[in-house]
């Protein structure tokens, strides 16, 4: 991970697993920050009877990678709140996302907003493909939230 680009604000990588596109509900969660703070929790009562076959065969194989991040949605979000509200607010953080959904999602299990102080942006555009296929070549872990915000942190530019 490379230190934070800037002095006025650190980026903070979102990334989130769900059972579908069409009964979108979330499986799991991570936040990777430039200064090595990182956030990952799965929920333990998401509906698997919503999941595509794609989620079946590739995402839910690799759930339970790291014990005791396994909890319900309200024990979740209570983490991830606390997670939030303890990162400094200067320098200004700034939550990115590549896909609106997983953005959605967080708002969803957060039930609002992010906390005072956080910016959002979507920086679909500013990932580099060949930096997230080396990361991807060197390390795995494709469509696992924790390794995809990590992912996107390396192939930020």
């Amino acid at each position: 991970m490379n230190a934070p680009r800037s002095p006025w604000k650190i980026r903070y990588f979102l990334d989130t697993e769900f059972t579908s596109f069409d009964a979108c509900q979330l499986v799991s969660v991570a936040i990777v920050g430039e200064d090595g703070r990182e956030f990952y929790a799965e929920r333990s009562d998401f509906d698997r009877a919503l999941c595509s076959d794609f989620v079946c065969e590739v995402v839910l194989p690799q759930l339970g990678q790291f014990p005791g991040r396994a909890m319900t949605f309200d024990q979740l979000k209570s983490e991830l709140l606390a997670w939030l509200q303890a990162v400094p607010v200067k320098p200004k953080p700034v939550l990115c996302y590549d896909y609106e959904g997983d953005f959605v999602l967080l708002g969803q299990l957060l039930g609002g907003p992010l906390p005072r102080g956080w910016k959002a942006e979507n920086v679909n555009p500013r990932l580099n493909a060949e930096r997230l296929a080396t990361y991807f070549a060197e390390h795995g872990g494709e469509h696992h939230a924790l390794h995809d915000a990590r992912a996107n942190a390396c192939a930020f530019i």
